[in-house]
């Protein structure tokens, strides 16, 4: 330190540094955040999977057991290296559990062995669905199409998983050097896939393909497509566990207009993208090796497709629909599946195989096939005028698509997503079909129960099952041990919180909650019928009624109904003798029991962490108790990234944009409306909102207000904690918000991420302080926890310190209440002047809450 800097510091003067360099300290810390709970949802995916499997409800073969088993731990391991990101490694030691954890399933995991052909290609009459190891997804669905279903499939041939190895193997240490550059890969670091990536593609496409592969290639091109000069191809990767059900979507590279002069180069392109950036970070995040080899190749002659499109045999999105969702657009199919242009869009009854609802698009563009100096390039050219506004399929080819894709549901007991084109003949060919990812295991069928009107309908099932007993209003926050047996458990929310309960209880109703949540977790172990997400449930069902909960079609009838009840015995049971059943109960016991329910808990520590699942829970609550802390890294050397905010809010307030957060994130100055963060925007409503100060200042209360002004002469709150300044900041993004409050003797933190996924939504809210006496200050955040729980917040009130969260709701009730606590924002400044006996706690709050803020 030079003698200027020790000169700065001890004026406690400190360099200012860039805006870059302070806004990485936040965009760090907040993409690790997202990442945490992206990984946090992703992971609850994976032991939804593996629980409904072990149950019986979906069948897994031995190899996607293993596969799921890696996507956990590589959750998990995801999860810890964000959470000590965020922490600046204040939880290192929960590395060292997930690899204690990660050695015990890896010891489990057993082997199996792919069957193989000779040949490095087939053509694809001599292909079928059981040579998938051999052939790829793709070419063993195709041949399936073709040989089995007797589907129109375009001409082709399949370059088999072998020619792809042997190309990768024996090219002159090709695969040496390939290795070398992946070993340098962290699945944590974007930027290490991206450069490794380049390096590998750069050694393909330079590395000369072997006469023992380039000949048989060739010959199949020739034995195929004959002499005809004109062919051109389409040539499509076929990874081994591509189009399966978890199907490698995208990853991989196609290349249109392919001529048996570029066959070759484009082989090799294909195989380069085996290890292309977004398919090594794909395989990262879903447990496969980095250094595969196993990919083989799909030549089919290209249709010229008048349209072209996709169909799913069940809607993807609406899991409740009865529908046949098709999209097309003119031209090649292309702008469908990659989201470029928007498609014509038909529902098809599956029931009737009739169309019930058409939204015809608007189409200006359309990818086409062009010949230009001697190659084939796919180019967007204009839709003629008179075709813009003209459906691209008739409705019979829409209702035979629709019929194609229900027989490929039946063949493969599967729900399907398929890729089809039409031809300048009008005819229908179908281009690929995979799995739709879908959970279809064999369903319980409740019955209709048409002369019985339910209670509550519309639920949805976190635990299959039925169950009847007396209703027991529960409160996780209290004592549960005694909760009595056979009683149905409702709850306003889900909470892990519940366990000690789940033994006794006949069932759980949840007004809200998450289906991936813990809490469903537990109750699908405990093999607890449980519904969530029946708003209503609190005010219509009474303590000690006998209700019976359908947790098959999501119902809750009054009293016991036989009908339901003898289906609680009729549960599927999973077969013994599997041995993806057997690997799959070896394994378990490291992945899915949950033991950490409590946070509060002194046994809510890593080493405590015997489960994947369990660290799952301590890092998800951990990283809200981490990022609930951001602002404290504000100081006067990060003060140039923020902007200040000009309204009429009585707080000096800055803003930090970390993304999405501000229309224009480095102005100096900002205005509401320049707000772009939800959550922000919403709070802000609140604090703006005309009632809260249509007029003016609260009436003060003299002894009140002389009260506090004593105190605050006299030193008021300084033996908790001295002033705290008068900058306040609002750390945003579009979906997240870090709101700090501290103004004189009190401060205030909110912290929140508010998007579409339930799971990932929460609210945390803290309170303390203030000049007025500890009497006053205790009577002040009594009144907020008040109201805080009236607003359905869990509440823990110390002294004069108030902490509330509200999480796992839907994104407009969050916004409800991020809209309700900047109204209480504004009216707890000087809230502690009213306090001025134990009344005015209750006699406040119950203004508050009916809109009577002066």
């Amino acid at each position: 330190m030079n003698a200027v800097d020790t000169v700065r510091k001890l004026l406690g003067l400190t360099r200012r540094i860039s805006r870059e360099k302070a806004m990485a300290v936040f965009t760090r810390r907040y993409a690790s955040f997202k990442e945490l709970l992206q990984a946090n949802a992703d992971l609850a995916g994976i032991l939804a999977s593996l629980d409904a499997a072990q149950r019986g409800e979906r069948s897994l073969e031995i190899g996607q057991v293993r596969k799921e088993a890696r996507r956990a731990i590589f959750q998990c391991e995801r999860m810890a290296g964000c959470l000590n990101d965020i922490s600046s490694q204040r939880h290192a030691e929960l590395g060292a559990v997930v690899d204690a954890i990660s050695e015990r399933i890896v010891r489990e995991l057993e082997q199996y062995a792919r069957g193989d052909v000779t040949s490095l290609t087939l053509p694809l009459s001599e292909v079928d669905a059981s040579m998938a190891y051999s052939v790829g997804g793709k070419n063993a669905n195709l041949g399936e199409l073709r040989n089995m279903l007797d589907m129109p499939v375009p001409r082709g041939f399949a370059i088999t998983i072998k020619a792809g190895s042997l190309f990768l193997l024996r090219s002159n240490s090709l695969f040496k050097n390939i290795y070398s550059h992946l070993r340098s890969v962290d699945a944590e670091k974007p930027s290490t896939i991206s450069a490794a990536a380049r390096e590998v593609e750069r050694l393909i496409l330079n590395a000369p393909v072997p006469e023992e592969v380039s000949d048989p290639i060739l010959a199949a091109w020739d034995e195929v497509f004959g002499a005809e000069s004109d062919i051109v191809a389409a040539l499509r990767s076929s990874a081994i566990a591509e189009d399966g059900v978890q199907s490698f979507a995208g990853q991989y590279r196609s290349i249109l207009g392919v001529t048996r002069q570029d066959l070759l180069m484009g082989f090799k392109k294909v195989v380069a993208s085996l290890f292309s950036p977004r398919a090594l970070a794909y395989r990262a995040v879903h447990g496969y090796a980095l250094d595969a080899t196993g990919m083989g190749l799909c030549c089919l002659e290209m249709v010229r497709a008048k349209a072209a499109g996709v169909a799913f045999s069940r809607h993807p999105v609406d899991l409740r629909s009865n529908s046949v969702l098709i999209n097309g657009l003119w031209g090649l199919g292309e702008m469908v599946v990659d989201g470029t242009g928007t498609p014509d869009q038909w529902l098809v009854s599956r029931a009737t195989r009739r169309i019930s609802r058409e939204t015809v698009a608007h189409k200006e563009a359309r990818l086409l096939l062009v010949r230009k100096e001697g190659k084939v390039e796919s180019e967007v050219v204009d839709v003629p005028e008179a075709l813009r506004d003209v459906p691209c399929l008739s409705h019979a080819q829409v209702e035979q698509l629709a019929a194609l894709a229900l027989t490929l549901e039946r063949h493969y007991q599967y729900p399907q997503d398929l890729e089809w084109a039409v031809d300048e003949e009008d005819r229908i060919i179908l281009l690929q079909t995979r799995p739709m990812c879908l959970d279809c295991g064999a369903e319980i069928a409740a019955p209709a129960l048409g002369h019985m009107r339910p209670l509550l309908r519309g639920a949805d099932v976190a635990a299959k099952g039925v169950g009847c007993g007396p209703v027991v209003l529960a409160r996780p926050e209290e004592d549960l041990t005694h909760f009595p047996e056979g009683a149905v458990m409702l709850l306003a929310h889900s909470s892990p919180n519940a366990m000690p309960a789940m033994p006794r209880a006949a069932a759980v109703i949840a007004e809200t909650g998450s289906l991936t949540g813990h809490m469903a977790s537990i109750c699908r172990e405990f093999g607890v019928p449980t519904l969530m997400n029946l708003p209503g449930a609190l005010s219509l069902l009474t303590p000690g009624q006998v209700v019976t909960v359908d947790a098959l079609s999501g119902r809750v009838f009054k009293g016991e109904v036989p009908e339901l009840l003898t289906l609680s015995l009729s549960r599927k049971l999973p077969r013994a003798d599997t041995p993806a059943l057997v690997l799959l109960r070896r394994i378990a016991p490291h992945i899915l029991p949950l033991h950490l329910v409590d946070p509060q808990s002194e046994l809510f520590t890593p080493g405590n962490c015997t489960s994947l699942h369990d660290v799952m829970r301590y890092a998800h609550e951990l990283s809200y108790t981490e990022m609930f802390l951001l602002s404290d890294s504000v100081s006067e050397n990060s003060a140039g990234v923020a902007s200040r905010l000009q309204c009429a809010v009585p707080l000096d307030l800055y803003v930090i944009d970390l993304g999405g957060g501000l229309k224009k994130p480095e102005a100096a100055l900002v205005r509401p409306e320049d707000v772009t963060s939800v959550p922000f925007r919403q709070l802000l409503d609140g604090m703006l909102h005309p009632a809260v100060r249509a007029n003016g200042p609260r009436p003060v209360n003299m002894r009140g207000f002389l009260s506090v002004m004593g105190q605050s002469m006299i030193g008021g709150n300084q033996q908790n904690g001295a002033r705290f300044g008068e900058r306040s900041y609002a750390i945003v993004s579009d979906r997240y918000l870090n709101f700090s409050s501290r103004v004189g003797y009190h401060y205030a933190i909110l912290d929140t991420w508010c998007g579409d996924t339930l799971s990932k939504n929460y609210i945390r809210f803290e309170f303390a302080g203030g000049a007025a006496g500890e009497v006053r200050r205790a009577r002040r955040v009594r009144c907020i926890g008040l109201i805080l729980t009236e607003l359905g917040f869990t509440v823990v009130v110390n002294g004069d310190r108030i902490r509330a969260r509200y999480q796992k709701y839907p994104k407009l009730e969050l916004l409800s209440r991020l809209d309700q606590l900047g109204r209480l924002l504004i009216m707890t400044r000087q809230m502690d002047m009213l306090m001025v006996d134990d009344e005015a706690v209750q006699a406040y709050a119950a203004k508050f809450l009916n809109g009577e803020y002066h």
